[in-house]
């Protein structure tokens, strides 16, 4: 999830005071008015809001359906080179072992020498591939055509859509043709600085969108480069920052608001949204220093929306999903704004699995048990016989 300026602590309105109010004292895992308050480093059973029964009996028929799972290879590709092979790696090894745990036969394999080998030997060859793999290579579609050309069924977008979502100037632009909101932006290289001068282009960038500022490499995760600029003097250093990391950066207007992420699962045809998640920093940016760093982010499952804006936040992901052609599995990030309206920020084909993720906490609050959510998106897509 993008970092984005959320409501400073005096800005935030009379029901979130009471909310924490009500939660002072009762420790990480303490209830608010609308919810239950995660702690950095730990999960909690939570209240189900806003979960059709469908959508759970989705979930128990493909678990039950599900009998021979030991028949089934799965493979789980994750690290690869990019900057975010760590938090890749981890999830990689959290979905193996929930998978284990419920039964199924899973490896891991890196991306390296030997994976096309693994893939296309009949002695190696998997059932099934969920390619974890975050950053470049993963979510720009590049995985995806290699499994598509030798012709194995995976977990996930396809190579087309996720080459969309990976692009955040072109999301953007699909998303706002569909009806949704997104702050205004400008895309600009890097080249661009360097032939009309940095000087005169960070001058009209100042003029023409004010501050503050969002700056991000139009292709990236989990905020590497990314910086809030609330005042003209930083927005030089904010682009050193986001060239190191790419070569073209989005420079957004920043929204404030409610920082939500939504995640949706598509089970038997079905999509399954899980309740949507609020980070809340006291900086008011949900940073790569933030997500790595224990310290005093808390999120809230459900988000504390009152019932329009959650209603319009989990309609807008769904209409992500489509628009952009996604499957399966994908994590939407918005700035729900003081008018309750959804801001788009990006969508991601590959959302972190880690034990802090958004996904699996979102999926935690809805009172799924991991190794049965996890073993029903299998299940489903191996009832499909898919080829790609």
């Amino acid at each position: 999830m993008e970092t984005r300026q959320n409501k400073a602590p005096e800005q935030v309105d009379a029901r979130r005071e009471q909310s924490q109010a009500a939660a002072e004292g009762a420790g990480r895992a303490s209830e608010t008015r609308h919810g239950r308050k995660l702690g950095r480093h730990g999960h909690t059973s939570l209240h189900v809001n806003g979960i059709a029964p469908a959508a759970k009996e989705d979930v128990g028929s493909l678990v039950q359906k599900a009998t021979r799972r030991d028949d089934k290879s799965i493979l789980v590709i994750c690290g690869g080179l990019s900057h975010e092979r760590d938090f890749s790696l981890s999830s990689g090894h959290r979905v193996q072992g929930f998978l284990e745990e419920a039964g199924w036969t899973v490896s891991a394999q890196d991306m390296d020498g030997d994976l096309l080998g693994l893939l296309t030997d009949e002695k190696t060859r998997p059932d099934l591939v969920w390619p974890l793999l975050h950053g470049a290579n993963g979510e720009d579609g590049s995985i995806r055509d290699i499994l598509e050309m030798v012709g194995l069924p995976y977990i996930g977008s396809r190579a087309k859509a996720s080459r969309t979502a990976w692009s955040k100037p072109i999301a953007k632009n699909l998303v706002r043709m569909a009806g949704l909101a997104t702050p205004h932006s400008v895309t600009l290289p890097e080249s661009m600085f360097r032939e009309l001068g940095v000087k005169p282009v960070i001058d009209l960038l100042l003029k023409s969108l004010g501050l503050p500022l969002f700056i991000k490499p139009t292709k990236g995760g989990s905020a590497m480069g990314c910086t809030l600029v609330k005042e003209g003097k930083d927005l030089p250093q904010a682009l050193i920052n986001c060239f190191a990391y790419g070569e073209v950066a989005l420079v957004e207007q920043a929204v404030t608001g409610t920082e939500v992420s939504v995640s949706i699962l598509e089970l038997n045809g079905h999509p399954l949204i899980l309740p949507p998640l609020e980070v809340w920093t006291p900086s008011g940016t949900y940073d790569y220093e933030a997500r790595t760093t224990p310290g005093p982010t808390e999120f809230y499952v459900p988000a504390r929306l009152d019932s329009r804006a959650m209603h319009a936040v989990k309609e807008a992901a769904l209409i992500v999903h489509r628009v952009l052609g996604l499957r399966d599995i994908s994590r939407t990030d918005f700035i729900v704004d003081e008018m309750g309206r959804p801001q788009f920020l990006e969508a991601n084909v590959a959302p972190g699995m880690t034990d802090t993720s958004l996904l699996p906490q979102s999926a935690v609050a809805a009172g799924y048990e991991l190794p049965d959510l996890y073993t029903a998106l299998v299940q489903s897509v191996l009832d499909q016989n898919r080829a790609d």
